[in-house]
This record gives C-alpha cells, sequence and structure tokens, in this order.
C-alpha cells in the first residue's frame, strides 16, 4: 500500500476492520439500540474533538477545553435554577466562547505559547468550576433542562442531533467559507498566510472561540442528562478529544486535517469503549488500548510525511 494512500484512508480501513470484529464478538454489537447508544455516548467527546480540530488546524492546541465544559455545565445548572433553561443555555454558551477568546488572546495578542497557556487556563478554569459549585453537586430542580439531551425525534436523541450538526458546521466553516481557508493557511505557514492579508491572531483566535462555545454545549449536555453536575465535570474528557482528534490522522502540526476525520477517531475510541463493556474487559486496559492507537497513528502520520517528501 502506498505511503499517502495508508495515511489518508488507512484509519478508515482501521474502522472498518474494527466493526467488523466486534460485530462477531459480540451478538449485541449489531442491534439498533447498542448502535444508538455508541453515537449517543459520543456526543460530548465528538462535540470538543470536531471544535478542538479547528484549533489544531489553524496551528492551536487547547488542553482547556474540558474546563470549560465543567465551568459552563455549572454556569447553566445554576441559572437554569434562577430562572429558565432557554437563559441558562444561551448563558452557558455564551460563558464558553467568553473563556475561549481569553485564550485566544493570550495565545495571540500574548503570545504564549498554545500549549503553555491553555494548560494554564485549564487549570484556572477548573478552579472556577469548583468554586462555582461549591466544592459540591449543583441539582437542577427545573426538569425540562433534560429536554436538551433527552428529546426524542424520530427515534434519535436530541443530543445525538446536536453532535451532527455541530459536526456538520464545522466541516462547513473548513470546506466552503473564507474563515476554513484563512484557518487551513494560518495553520500551514502563518508567515505566509500573514502576508498574503490573512488576519492570523483574529483566525486563531475565532477557532479558540468556537472550541469554548461547543465545549459549553457539551457540557450542558451532560449536565441535562442527570439533571446534576459538580465543579470536576468534564476533568479527563478533553485528553479523549484530544485522541479522537489525532486518531483520525489529523496533523499536530496544523495546516491539514478534516471533520470526518475525526468523526472517524471518535467512533473507535466510542465502539473500543462499547466493546469492553459489551465483552467485559476490565476498562483499565482501555487506556493502554488507547495510548497505543495514538502512538501508531502519530508514527505513522510521522513516517508518511518522510516517504512523501
Amino acid at each position: 500500500m502506498r505511503p499517502d494512500v495508508l495515511r489518508d484512508y488507512g484509519i478508515v480501513f482501521f474502522l472498518i476492520a474494527l466493526f467488523i470484529a466486534m460485530s462477531l464478538a459480540s451478538d449485541v454489537f449489531l442491534t439498533s439500540s447498542n448502535l444508538r447508544n455508541i453515537i449517543d455516548g459520543a456526543v460530548p467527546l465528538g462535540m470538543l474533538a470536531c471544535a478542538g480540530t479547528l484549533v489544531i488546524i489553524a496551528g492551536g492546541f487547547d488542553l482547556s477545553a474540558g474546563a470549560i465544559f465543567g465551568v459552563a455545565a455549572v454556569v447553566g445548572a445554576k441559572i437554569c435554577n434562577s430562572t429558565g433553561p432557554e437563559v441558562a443555555l444561551v448563558a452557558g454558551v455564551l460563558t464558553g466562547a467568553g473563556l475561549g477568546l481569553v485564550n485566544g488572546i493570550l495565545c495571540t495578542v500574548g503570545r504564549i505559547n498554545a500549549f503553555v497557556g491553555t494548560l494554564g487556563t485549564s487549570i484556572g478554569y477548573g478552579g472556577l468550576a469548583v468554586a462555582l459549585s461549591g466544592s459540591g453537586i449543583v441539582l437542577i430542580s427545573n426538569e425540562s433542562f433534560g429536554n436538551l439531551s433527552a428529546t426524542n425525534l424520530l427515534g434519535i436523541k436530541s443530543s445525538t442531533i446536536i453532535f451532527l450538526v455541530t459536526a456538520a458546521i464545522c466541516a462547513f466553516v473548513l470546506n466552503r467559507t473564507v474563515l476554513g481557508r484563512h484557518i487551513f493557511g494560518t495553520g500551514g505557514n502563518p508567515l505566509a498566510a500573514r502576508l498574503s492579508g490573512v488576519p492570523v491572531n483574529k483566525t486563531l483566535a475565532i477557532t479558540y472561540v468556537i472550541s469554548g462555545a461547543f465545549a459549553a454545549l457539551a457540557g450542558m449536555i451532560v449536565a441535562s442528562r442527570t439533571l446534576s453536575v459538580t465543579g470536576n465535570t468534564g476533568t479527563t474528557i478533553i485528553f479523549d478529544a484530544l485522541a479522537a482528534i489525532l486518531i483520525g490522522g489529523n496533523s499536530v502540526l496544523g495546516g491539514e486535517g478534516a471533520i470526518w476525520r475525526t468523526m472517524v477517531g471518535v467512533l473507535i475510541l466510542s465502539i473500543i469503549s462499547n466493546g469492553f463493556n459489551l465483552l467485559g474487559i476490565d476498562p483499565l486496559y482501555q487506556q493502554c488500548v488507547n495510548g497505543a492507537i495514538i502512538l501508531v497513528a502519530v508514527g505513522a502520520d510521522a513516517w508518511a510525511r518522510r516517504t512523501t517528501t
């Protein structure tokens, strides 16, 4: 197999092989209810990963999306108790967008390394979420908030529909808009992009805002499922989101990638998680498997780059 084919579609072949293997290993896997559970369980992870893909393609890196996820969930829960679910939804998304803008300013105007900057804000936002929650559980008394994730449309949960719409929006932005071209240019060669008139700093900052907004929406979807939230909600989800982005074959160096790749990565992680549950395998081994897949995916990308240049 040619290196470029392996690089472009190898992860798709792996997904197909994994799907076939799980179908043979478990009689329950191919049932409609289980397949719906796989997709619905991937909703928060997928939303963070799709929005995070924009950041990485633009040459950035966002480690704070999980903390924003938690802050927005707590803010949404508290506002829902005092006003209503509609106001809470808007307030939560605006909170996420605002925190994302802070990341964008720090990493552009502030010239702070994206990894260091978002690591710092991740710690700060995480502390803010715990402080807002009072270090306890925030219960949502307005049960209508649960409609955000539990409403059924033609047998599909509203949370799944929101996830698919999120992926479609991100794909449209990347492939059909001027902003998308600017994102690829900013990540591929920021100096050349700037000389061509691309607002590099503004473009990168916008991707952080989008990442924060969708992370916030994902956090509120999770809160709506249980009608409760804690300050530690979303603590580790960012690592799974980054894993999905990298497993899908998106380059960590920026300048190239696609939402469909991220969706493939999300499906692989979700199927692995579902398979471990169906087969009764200790979930501790899942981390080992995910880590190995990440190393193989990133290694294959680096190998293909060397071979094709």
